[in-house]
């Protein structure tokens, strides 16, 4: 059995602070330590954050069959239903009990190959709109937070600019739905997303301010200690997935993370 989770609080960095060698020392303590921290000042404008969650809600809430005509394709693109992914070797695991709609890069949009898929326009006339427009304003974000960690990293401040990192950007928006659950069963195989690093440079990642959000610094640890990241009104929690672990030669940390059942159901949305 774990040991219970404890409260953590994790560094919050403003975007919009003028001290830019400030915010890059924040932002180093916060990847070397804990490999999560918040944002503030992102230029995510609210009112569109909730329009998403409110498609989002709609989109999820609809019957079975409605989703699963838009189930993910070849390209990784649209509705995985609950216990369709299964990252936990516990024996007793159905597999992770959350829900998930993939959405692609908004160069795809205006493209005749576009791979992704999209709920009917009957039913959903503002899907695509707000969904593109969030994904723009997400990956804006992105630049400005990879600024300051080339800046944390003594590099120039457009490094991953001028490096081609955002020439062909492979950012996928997930909507996420987590069902209530069982609280007292998350140790047991049931679980809203399993223990894991990301696997690519950075996550941003926006709440509806339900918790279980629970992350682990320590992953060799035995047994693990689990910290609750809690909800801030108006911020993005940003995490370090393996690729900048690894190019940072493991200076900053991708670190272990999961989602616990918390008995109401919990939506987020990460990019």
């Amino acid at each position: 059995m774990a040991a219970a989770p404890r409260r953590l609080d994790l560094p919050v960095v403003d975007l919009a602070s003028p001290d830019r060698r400030a915010a890059a020392r924040s932002i180093r303590q916060a990847c070397v330590e804990y490999g999560f921290f918040y944002v503030i000042n992102h230029g995510v404008d609210r009112g569109l954050l909730e329009r998403v969650f409110a498609e989002s809600r709609s989109f999820f809430q609809q019957p079975m069959e409605a989703k699963m005509a838009l189930r993910k394709n070849s390209s990784h693109r649209g509705y995985t239903a609950p216990y369709s992914e299964k990252f936990d070797d516990h024996p007793g695991s159905r597999g992770e009990s959350k829900e998930t709609f993939y959405i692609g890069p908004a160069g795809d949009v205006d493209s005749h190959n576009d791979v992704n898929q999209w709920p009917p326009e009957e039913c959903f006339p503002s899907w695509k709109r707000i969904m593109m427009s969030y994904h723009t304003n997400a990956l804006a974000a992105g630049k400005r937070i990879l600024s300051l960690i080339a800046l944390s990293l003594d590099l120039d401040a457009e490094f991953f600019q001028t490096n081609g990192t955002f020439e062909i950007p492979i950012a996928v928006l997930r909507l996420l739905h987590y069902p209530a659950g069982d609280m007292s069963a998350s140790d047991d195989g049931n679980i809203g997303a399993a223990a894991h690093s990301d696997f690519g440079m950075l996550t941003l990642l926006a709440t509806d301010g339900t918790p279980g959000l629970q992350i682990c610094r320590e992953k060799d640890r035995h047994p693990q200690l689990w910290e609750d990241v809690h909800h801030i009104d108006g911020s993005l929690i940003v995490n370090i997935g393996d690729l900048l672990e690894r190019w940072t030669n493991c200076v900053f940390r991708s670190t272990l993370h999961r989602v616990v059942p918390v008995g109401k159901n919990r939506y987020s949305v990460s990019n």
